[in-house]
């Protein structure tokens, strides 16, 4: 244990705490909006930043550098198929969401905005979809806790439990009491870190890599195409991002929609380097490092190419990004299954809309501790696996489940409430039951779940009844809104 660089994550983990604490007024007295949107109020910078920080948790500092340092370059498909996933959702999903959330209803939550999209009574969707956030979120915030608990096991020597105990104690915390808006301004913090973290680590071990270790590196390990499996399922992660309700809630909150064309610059530029750094830390560590069994079991080739190119000071400092990375997609996911179990099940189903503001904020910040506490169950389960996978099979269920529905809402006029749920189960059902009994294809789930999904969603939606005249008013309504804001 270096006492430096405790001291340092302690400094960290109060200025989280600290943001929290400064937007829990701002929080309360905005209602259910205010706490779950931010009220809607998010600049371009904060937008595009907590889009980013809360897409790229702690496995981009350590399962994706570490998928690279052990298997090669084949697995760089991962970090391509993501830029041009996460490129088409700003240049293409985000004006129209932003737009038809608004337009349909002032929807807060996707499950929400889906069900106002057809102006159907039916409850049943926002149902289904809840179910799904909080099994995808729980499997989802488990990989970020999980981090927390491997860093403050190799850092401080603590036990990985109690590391993952204070790891959500903190998130919790301060997604708690500030609500969106101290979710989104810790993500842009956090964001920055990362980003800087990520690109003095590599360049300061690529300069000395001369003097690291021996390595004798297979040939194998310089072929991008030695696997076609690695081509396919790489570039199927860029499917998740179209459905990913953490992320496309950020495009939800903007205040103009005229900030999209600048939060997408922002956004796309911040995830290239991040993910380019990624890349680098993987590479440059196995030429510096070496292979080593306890760094590629561990997810550790960050930490530990940190900890030993620089003093303690330093290394605090950079290591928290990992916390930055872990802490900025919990706390948005926490906040998202919170406001679909609330919005989305307990006002409109168990409360009969009869519910408060206040009630739906108390609601809401019930469920993150019981989300919480069911991620800490599954992070500190000795076969609950690594944090790579428990991100993948997260990322799958979510972009299968709700990426085919959420496109043709926005670009279909013709779609119906039918093919929306349809799409939804088909996804879900199709992701784990490939995840399940046919992972041995080496195939990503997500590759054909999506493809199931959307073809199920879109026959669904032919075979039953067209959209009432006052549906398709209020597509044409939203498309308007987007043209305006565009030009």
């Amino acid at each position: 244990m270096n006492s430096i660089e405790v001291a340092i994550f302690i400094m960290y983990l109060v200025c989280m705490l600290c943001i929290g604490a400064y937007f829990y007024r701002n929080a309360n007295e905005g209602g259910d909006k205010q706490y779950f949107l931010g009220g809607r109020q998010m600049g371009s910078w904060v937008a595009a930043l907590s889009a980013g920080a809360s897409d790229m948790s702690a496995w981009v500092l350590m399962g994706l550098p570490t998928a690279i340092y052990a298997l090669g370059l084949g697995q760089l498909w991962i970090a391509i198929g993501l830029l041009g996933g996460y490129t088409i959702s700003w240049l293409y999903e985000a004006p129209r969401l932003r737009a038809f959330s608004v337009v349909y209803g002032d929807s807060i939550t996707v499950p929400q905005f889906l069900t106002n999209r057809f102006l159907s009574k039916s409850k049943s969707l926002q149902v289904v979809s809840a179910v799904v956030f909080l099994i995808a979120y729980t499997i989802y915030a488990a990989s970020s806790i999980k981090a927390c608990g491997i860093l403050f096991n190799t850092v401080m020597g603590l036990d990985a439990t109690w590391a993952m105990f204070l790891g959500a104690f903190v998130i919790v915390s301060y997604t708690f009491l500030g609500g969106f808006k101290a979710v989104c301004w810790t993500d842009f913090v956090q964001g920055l870190i990362m980003l800087g973290a990520m690109f003095i680590a590599p360049i300061f071990a690529a300069s000395m890599v001369q003097g690291g270790a021996d390595v004798s590196i297979p040939a194998s390990y310089w072929s991008l195409t030695a696997d076609w499996h690695d081509v396919i399922s790489g570039l199927a992660w860029g499917f998740g991002y179209f459905g990913m309700p953490h992320i496309i809630v950020r495009f939800m909150s903007l205040e103009k929609q005229s900030e999209i064309k600048k939060s997408a610059v922002i956004g796309i530029g911040w995830t290239a380097f991040i993910l380019l750094f990624a890349a680098a830390i993987g590479v440059i560590g196995r030429l510096f490092l070496g292979f080593d069994d306890g760094i590629n079991a561990n997810s550790l080739v960050f930490i530990t190419m940190v900890r030993r190119i620089f003093p303690a000071v330093i290394s605090g400092i950079l290591l928290s990004a990992v916390l930055a990375a872990s802490m900025s997609t919990a706390d948005s996911q926490l906040l998202a299954a919170g406001s679909a179990f609330a919005s989305d099940v307990y006002k409109p189903v168990i409360r009969k809309n009869s519910a408060s503001e206040k009630e739906m904020m108390w609601v809401g910040r019930i469920v993150v501790l019981v989300i919480a506490v069911l991620a800490m169950m599954i992070a500190i389960a000795p076969n609950s696996g690594s944090i790579m996978s428990l991100v993948s099979n997260a990322w799958g269920v979510f972009g299968a489940a709700f990426g085919p529905a959420i496109m043709l809402s926005l670009f279909w006029k013709r779609f119906n409430f039918t093919g929306a749920v349809a799409g939804i189960v088909a996804g879900t059902v199709v992701d784990i039951g490939w995840l399940m009994y046919l992972s041995d294809t080496h195939i990503y789930e997500l590759f054909p779940a999506y493809i199931v999904g959307a073809v199920v969603a879109y026959v669904a939606a032919l075979l039953t009844a067209p959209p009432e005249q006052a549906v398709v008013a209020k597509y044409n309504e939203a498309e308007e809104k987007v043209l305006k804001g565009l030009n």
